[in-house]
């Protein structure tokens, strides 16, 4: 019995049969270890191992090609897999392999949406204003980094700069320009690192013409920064897929800390990949809590509570864009010793780069 050489050898023959089957073909001999057993489904030889009792057939390109499976092969061994479970958002997968029996879960392609961050509206220049830019930058200061109302800003600039500005004017200014400063951050984010130990995510409620509506923040522990939030009527695990699946290629992270929200422990799993270790935080006392992010919501509904809720869905996206591009490149913070987040990221701007980019550092 002769056989041929063959590059697609069996993945989960033992070393055993592997050996026996490459001395068989190297010296190109009958060999007694093997027999004849049939076909497979695809017309190709079948052979029976005496020793091991394993069947295999070694003219099939396609049965052990791993790019031809119908599961994800397992990350660990690389043998097959099947499915274990089945979930609304993700499917749980085995290694076929007992020895092995590595679990894992793969997230659907329906349960990642659109962070809300996508749908800003609104514009991208400062073309056919009718006020100065810098009276117009001055007002966004006020809102975003204080604590006035819309009417106190126009009080203001009409007290200190004698500019007759209206309340409405302002607000419809802190609105639509939020689609120009996020693609400034966008701009500016390849330059700054966010390679860190840890990464902390949480979720707090706003309301939206009475009803409420969840915010998914995920911060950097060393930089402060936040790399990405999600507004989302419903608190589930497809939300944190979408807000994980959005900040996972900023950076290289050891860790992501979180409550012990079950919505969380699959998408840091899934998403994330598996080196990168879920906290699951229980107490405030713990060694490692997720205090960062209760400062940053602390931080966050002192602005929330003086604008007394938002009025739709749209407004309170834009706001709370602007908000973040302001406490992430504006805004100096005490803790990090009066530097902005983005510079403590690694952001260093030239001088001409400060005079395109306006109000960042």
């Amino acid at each position: 019995m002769f056989f041929a050489e063959n590059k697609y050898l069996p993945e989960r023959m033992k070393s055993s049969c592997k050996k026996l089957y490459q001395s068989v073909v190297q010296s190109a001999t009958n060999n007694h270890s093997f027999y004849r057993y049939g076909k497979d489904k695809f017309g190709f030889q079948k052979y029976l191992c005496r020793k091991c009792n394993r069947q295999f057939a070694p003219d099939n390109p396609n049965k052990r090609d791993p790019d031809n499976r119908k599961y994800p092969s397992c990350p660990m061994c690389s043998k097959a897999t099947f499915l274990h479970h089945d979930h609304e958002h993700y499917s749980n997968f085995r290694c076929c392999d007992k020895k092995c029996n590595h679990s894992f879960f793969v997230v659907k392609p329906s349960a990642i949406l659109p962070t809300s961050i996508s749908k800003l509206a609104g514009k991208n220049d400062f073309k056919r204003m009718r006020y100065p830019i810098p009276v117009i930058i001055s007002a966004l200061s006020m809102f975003y980094l204080g604590k006035d109302s819309f009417r106190n800003i126009s009080l203001i600039l009409r007290v200190t700069n004698n500019i007759k500005v209206s309340h409405t004017t302002i607000s419809n200014w802190c609105k639509k320009f939020a689609p120009l400063f996020n693609n400034l951050s966008l701009e500016l984010m390849p330059l700054m690192n966010f390679d860190s130990d840890e990464w902390h995510a949480d979720e707090t409620v706003v309301k939206i013409s009475g009803k409420k509506y969840y915010i998914w923040f995920v911060v950097d522990s060393e930089t402060r920064f936040v790399l990405g939030f999600h507004l989302s009527p419903y608190r589930d695990s497809a939300q944190a897929f979408t807000i994980f699946n959005s900040v996972k290629g900023l950076g290289k992270v050891s860790s992501i800390v979180s409550d012990r929200y079950s919505a969380y422990k699959v998408p840091a799993k899934s998403v994330l990949g598996s080196d990168v270790k879920h906290i699951r935080v229980v107490s405030f006392k713990d060694d490692i809590s997720n205090n960062l992010i209760e400062s940053f919501h602390h931080q966050f509904k002192a602005w929330y509570k003086t604008k007394q809720g938002f009025n739709s869905f749209d407004s309170a996206n834009n706001l709370i864009s602007m908000f973040v591009f302001f406490y992430n490149f504006v805004r100096p913070h005490s803790s990090l010793g009066g530097l902005t987040p983005a510079q403590v990221a690694g952001l260093s701007l030239t001088k001409k780069q400060k005079r395109k980019y306006l109000l960042i550092a």
